[in-house]
C-alpha cells in the first residue's frame, strides 16, 4: 500500500538529527528474528532473554534459535538466507516437517550486507573485509527498541488509532487460508 509506505518514510526521516541513528535489536543489519524472539519470550512466557544463541544447522545461512522452558522448547525460530534454504525451507513445509514458530527468509546468502549491490570487489566478489567492516560499523550505532521509539507511539496514536484498534486489526495484521492447487506447466516445482 502506497499510503502505509509513504507514512513509514515519513516515520523514519522526519526529524531525523545526525545523533538520532538507532537501529533494531540484533547483531545484524538483517530482519527483526532476535526482536521478535525476545518478545515472544517475554509475552508469551514471561522470560526476560538478554542474549540468544544461533545454531547452525546445515550451513551458516539456516540457523535456528529455540526457547526452553521446564526443559520443553517453547519457541523455535529459524533465520533462511539464501535461495537454496529458501527452497529446502518450502520442501519441509509442503513434507508437514518444518517445526517453526517465526522464519525469517532474506534472498542474499550471508544476509541483506552481503546483497549483490553491497560489498563487493570489481570482479563481483563478496568483499568480506568491506563486509565485516560494515558489520562493524552497525554493531556500533546504538539500539533502540520500535515500542519506544516516539515516532512508531505517535503512529500508533494518531493514524492507527490505537494499540487495539479496528484500524490496527485492518492494517498490520494478515490471516492466512488454504490456496486451491491447479496444475499447470507456469507452476514451479521446488
Amino acid at each position: 500500500n502506497f499510503g502505509v509506505d509513504l507514512f513509514f518514510c515519513f516515520l523514519r526521516f522526519d526529524d531525523l538529527k545526525e545523533g538520532d541513528v538507532v537501529r533494531h535489536d540484533g547483531k545484524r543489519s538483517d530482519g527483526y528474528l532476535e526482536h521478535i524472539f525476545k518478545h515472544a519470550a517475554k509475552e508469551l512466557f514471561g522470560m526476560d532473554v538478554k542474549e540468544i544463541t544461533y545454531k547452525a544447522l546445515k550451513n551458516k545461512d539456516f540457523q535456528e534459535v529455540t526457547l526452553e522452558k521446564d526443559g520443553e522448547t517453547v519457541l523455535r525460530f529459524a533465520a533462511s538466507y539464501g535461495f537454496r534454504n529458501i527452497q529446502n525451507m518450502v520442501l519441509k513445509l509442503k513434507k508437514g516437517k518444518f517445526l517453526y514458530h517465526f522464519v525469517e527468509v532474506l534472498a542474499c546468502p550471508g544476509g541483506c550486507l552481503n546483497g549483490k549491490g553491497q560489498a563487493q570487489t570489481e570482479d563481483g566478489k563478496p568483499d568480506r573485509a568491506l563486509l565485516a567492516q560494515m558489520e562493524e560499523v552497525y554493531t556500533a550505532i546504538p539500539v533502540r527498541l520500535p515500542e519506544t521509539n516516539l515516532h512508531v507511539q505517535k503512529m500508533y496514536q494518531d493514524w492507527l488509532e490505537g494499540m487495539d484498534s479496528k484500524k490496527v486489526q485492518e492494517t498490520l495484521h494478515t490471516t492466512y487460508s488454504a490456496v486451491n492447487q491447479t496444475t499447470s506447466s507456469l507452476d514451479i516445482k521446488w
